[in-house]
């Protein structure tokens, strides 16, 4: 299996985590403290979305990078991916989907909170599981308690201020919420833009060797949220909520991870990067197909206030 380089500058580790930090700041502007007493009013829905993220996922990824025969680096940002707490844009598609927002955002909120503690105790336990990832992981010496530190600092302190600063000046919150999620939003997408664009020809040599785990691993994660949310015999809103929600993740906290713990693991932003691309376009035609009709048993939740 050849070797991945991917060229970066040290700067770029520091730009891109403060674009997660901003982008964290701007989403939890609107947040309250209703999102995360809905679970405790109406579990179900959202145990399930935090059961297949935080448990069932990371499980079946370590699982699939043994049985796949295919590169450390890229086994290790595909465990990685899978540890990372759903992304904003869940939200969007599952609005879009005409499913239970207040249970997309209830997952949202939870999942990107309690990050701090299940990413890295995730990724360190499922990375260590596999023998290929082990040996990878040892040898660049990441200490998980850097990892749970680097969470903490572009996750969870920016929501907490976000939320602080939405409930004290609502009026200055809803004035920023739009302005700041658009730029952090651009922002990212120059600079994912300018990595592709910088790193062009990696990304075309090693395209068939990332594309198809990538389409792998999120059809997967669908699958997942789809089969539990059925299982456990959800109604059709919260079904399309928990499949998006598992579905889509903070792809951009793992570039983040990447960039400052695994400079030398090209394959790794291999993984995050063109997930970050395909999740989307997976969730909106999913979202779209679901849009055709509206939920049996139940009417879409309008979105969350």
């Amino acid at each position: 299996m050849p070797s991945v380089n991917i060229e970066f500058s040290p700067s770029a580790m520091i730009a891109l985590n403060a674009i997660i930090a901003l982008m964290m700041f701007g989403v939890s502007l609107e947040l309250r403290a209703g999102d995360f007493s809905r679970i405790l009013r109406a579990p179900k829905a959202p145990v399930i979305g935090m059961l297949v993220q935080f448990v069932l996922l990371p499980a079946a990824t370590c699982g699939l990078t043994l049985l796949l025969p295919i590169d450390p680096q890229l086994a290790l940002g595909m465990i990685l991916v899978a540890t990372c707490p759903s992304g904003t844009f869940s939200n969007i598609m599952t609005w879009l989907a005409r499913g239970n927002v207040a249970v997309s955002a209830s997952v949202t909120a939870v999942s990107s909170l309690t990050a701090g503690i299940f990413t890295p105790l995730n990724f360190a336990l499922y990375a260590g599981l596999n023998p290929n990832t082990r040996a990878l992981l040892t040898e660049i010496h990441v200490e998980p308690l850097d990892l749970l530190a680097m969470v903490v600092l572009v996750l969870i302190l920016p929501m907490l201020a976000g939320m602080a600063l939405g409930k004290r000046r609502p009026l200055i919150a809803r004035k920023l919420e739009k302005p700041l999620r658009h730029f952090s939003l651009l922002v990212l997408l120059a600079f994912v833009g300018g990595a592709f664009v910088k790193n062009f020809d990696q990304f075309i040599e090693h395209f068939h060797l990332f594309f198809w785990l990538v389409v792998t691993l999120n059809t997967l994660a669908l699958g997942l949220g789809y089969l539990c949310a059925k299982l456990w015999r959800l109604n059709d809103a919260d079904v399309r909520a928990v499949t998006l929600e598992s579905g889509i993740h903070n792809s951009a906290l793992g570039m983040a991870l990447i960039f400052t713990f695994f400079p030398q693991a090209g394959g790794m932003l291999l993984i995050a990067a063109f997930w970050g691309c395909w999740q989307l376009l997976a969730g909106l035609v999913l979202a779209l197909l679901w849009a055709r009709r509206a939920p049996a048993g139940a009417v879409a939740a309008e979105v969350a206030q």
